[in-house]
């Protein structure tokens, strides 16, 4: 039996969504993780870093810029040891600076990605992938890397079809 698993990062609290900054109860990423689990029956593994970001979302980019400025690793909540287990690993994140959110790099670096199918999925507000699909090929080396989603923040509640037929790709 195929076993996946959803690897992701996502942020409530002040969110740019849909052209303006809004609090969100959920993440827009933990949506669509959220569907993938429901179509898919995959587990979660929810990245978190170890000290909050700041709720104000101005003052959370700029902490994430300066992170991926410093090339830092932030220390995260919970280490996910071992993906073994799974086949598929469905990797999600929101667009933060062109790439992924940088405690998405602590836990990604510390995984065994050879022979794994990969299935990664962004939320964004315009930016797409950026230059996360280059960052992912060198996190996951061995894997094989298939097309990814892409999805705006301000659509997720009504992208479960599309969600669904990205999984049955």
């Amino acid at each position: 039996m195929m076993s996946s698993l959803v690897i992701y990062f996502s942020r409530s609290g002040e969110n740019y969504f849909g052209g303006e900054l809004k609090d969100i109860e959920k993440g827009n990423t933990e949506v669509i993780a959220e569907y993938i689990q429901e179509l898919d029956g995959a587990d979660l593994f929810k990245v978190e870093p170890a000290e909050e970001y700041p709720v104000d979302y101005m003052k959370c980019i700029d902490v994430a810029k300066k992170e991926q400025q410093a090339d830092a690793r932030p220390e995260i909540k919970e280490t996910l040891d071992s993906i073994d287990q799974y086949d598929t690993i469905y990797i999600g994140f929101p667009n933060w600076w062109g790439t992924f959110p940088m405690p998405m790099f602590t836990q990604l670096e510390q995984l065994d990605f050879a022979g794994k199918t990969v299935k990664p999925f962004v939320t964004h507000e315009g930016s797409g992938f950026g230059s996360s699909q280059k960052d992912l090929a060198k996190l996951c080396e061995g894997a094989e890397i298939k097309q990814g989603l892409s999805i705006p923040g301000a659509n997720v509640y009504g992208a479960k079809d599309t969600v669904k037929a990205w999984i049955e790709k």
